[in-house]
């Protein structure tokens, strides 16, 4: 065990030497830390780790393993930054609330903004989630409730429901008066929204006009309508999309009577794109939710089912391989090539499902465009096509001195380029059109069409043009 003088000595690192230059967290920083966890050092612990950014105590607590993380959130006690949570995966969070009394889950919450707060929640059990709102104080508990009883990934779940709201009939005077005097404010805003006696959304006002604006005028003088208010049923997706689309800065949230529930923040959409972006990632390579700091079991169950579904379709493309397998045995050379054909046409697939699955989240795809799309990724097909039937042809006709040969693999390419230009575009258009997540299925999909495409052109033509 470290000498736990030789830690508390120790300079507290700067914040410039919290990571290397690859932008990794330094190995000398991440050794004290561990040093001081395993010298039960918490007054250096608490030196070191205060001043930390929750984004950079989210590196730490990635980078410590799951005894360690423990014994750093007792030692840091009421010093701990709980916002950190919100910046680890799922698996590091519940370790650690899970390690935590309810009581001591609730006062942490009670720290965090409601976006926050709501993040950390939505991941527990029921039971336990229950007690946590049980435990925190009847306003913070209705406002937790409610962002819950929207849907997983809305802009209701999402959304900030700490905001500045006044009365059309205010004076500017009153309302910076009030901003002034008033405790339970965000920490930090760019907008005040004006409601009526229901709340219901009127309008809002920038923070820079309210400033530049003289005390004794009206707050419905100088308001405006307000911009692109969105729905709390909306997915976080075209939430993120439309604050992205129109520049703004924040966004209100709304429930269906058009009453202000919260809002949406510039952070907010940062967190949402990245998030969405690693789900696309993810589930085009058919891991699901899996995250990195998953146990082997949860891992390896997740992956199951997407591999099950990739034995089938490999199967199927064996069945086709059967189906000329003494035309194999009479020309071996067609076994050496057919791979060719086949992983051509499925990396070419995979370009093209992925420009079409990225292009439909962004919606750069729609009714209007669809066609010229579809035309323009055939004809990229054809021109590649072309280009590697040239290629191979040339090869297969030196490599085996075989002109016949050449030409056969020559025209697969070319049919099998055109299929994955086309199954790559319209698989993720059609799964698209009927509701299912192009993300998921697109890939399975276009892989099997590629191969059994691949497969079946350059040995059906080979056993054509050879009579075998």
């Amino acid at each position: 065990m470290a000498d736990p003088q030789h830690v508390l000595d120790a300079p507290v690192p700067e914040r410039t030497g919290i990571y290397d230059e690859d932008g990794y967290l330094a190995e000398d920083f991440l050794d004290r830390i561990k040093e001081a966890i395993a010298a039960e050092d918490a007054a250096f612990l608490r030196e070191t780790i205060v001043p930390l950014h929750e984004s950079e105590l989210g590196d730490v607590l990635r980078n410590l393993g799951h005894d360690a993380r423990q014994s750093l959130v007792r030692l840091m006690g009421d010093e701990f930054d709980y916002t950190a949570l919100t910046e680890v995966d799922e698996a590091i969070r519940l370790s650690i609330i899970d390690a935590m009394p309810n009581e001591r889950v609730a006062e942490a919450l009670r720290e965090l903004d409601s976006d926050d707060a709501v993040y950390i929640l939505e991941d527990l059990d029921e039971e336990d989630r229950k007690e946590i709102l049980a435990k925190l104080p009847f306003r913070e508990r209705l406002r937790l409730r409610r962002s819950l009883e929207y849907p997983e990934e809305s802009a209701g779940r999402r959304m900030q429901t700490e905001f500045v709201a006044v009365p059309p009939y205010w004076t500017v005077g009153q309302t910076i008066d009030y901003m002034r005097d008033e405790e339970d404010l965000p920490e930090s805003f760019a907008q005040i929204f004006v409601v009526d006696p229901t709340f219901k959304l009127l309008g809002a006002v920038d923070l820079d006009r309210i400033l530049r604006t003289r005390r004794p005028a009206k707050i419905d003088e100088i308001m405006h309508e307000t911009r692109h208010a969105i729905p709390a049923e909306t997915d976080q997706e075209e939430a993120a999309q439309i604050i992205e689309q129109y520049d703004l800065l924040s966004a209100a949230v709304v429930d269906e009577n058009e009453r202000l529930v919260g809002i949406l923040t510039i952070d907010d959409v940062i967190d949402i794109v990245q998030q969405e972006a690693e789900e696309d990632i993810r589930r085009m390579a058919g891991v699901g939710d899996e995250e990195i700091s998953d146990t082997v079991v949860t891992a390896a169950r997740s992956r199951f089912l997407w591999l099950l579904i990739n034995l089938a379709t490999a199967v199927l493309a064996s069945l086709v391989i059967g189906l000329f397998d003494a035309s194999i045995h009479e020309m071996v050379a067609l076994a050496v090539l057919m791979p060719i054909v086949a992983s051509m046409g499925g990396n070419a697939g995979t370009q093209t499902m992925t420009v079409t699955v990225r292009a439909l989240a962004s919606r750069d795809i729609d009714i209007y465009n669809a066609g010229r799309i579809v035309r323009r990724e055939v004809m990229i097909g054809l021109l590649n096509g072309a280009l590697f039937a040239i290629v191979i042809g040339v090869v297969a006709s030196v490599w085996f001195n075989d002109i016949g040969l050449g030409q056969v693999i020559a025209i697969a390419m070319i049919v099998n380029m055109l299929a994955a230009a086309l199954a790559g575009i319209l698989i993720p258009l059609v799964l698209d059109h009927f509701g299912a997540d192009p993300a998921i299925a697109s890939g399975t999909f276009v892989t099997t069409v590629t191969d059994v495409v691949g497969f079946f052109a350059f040995l059906g033509l080979a056993s054509w043009w050879f009579g075998i």
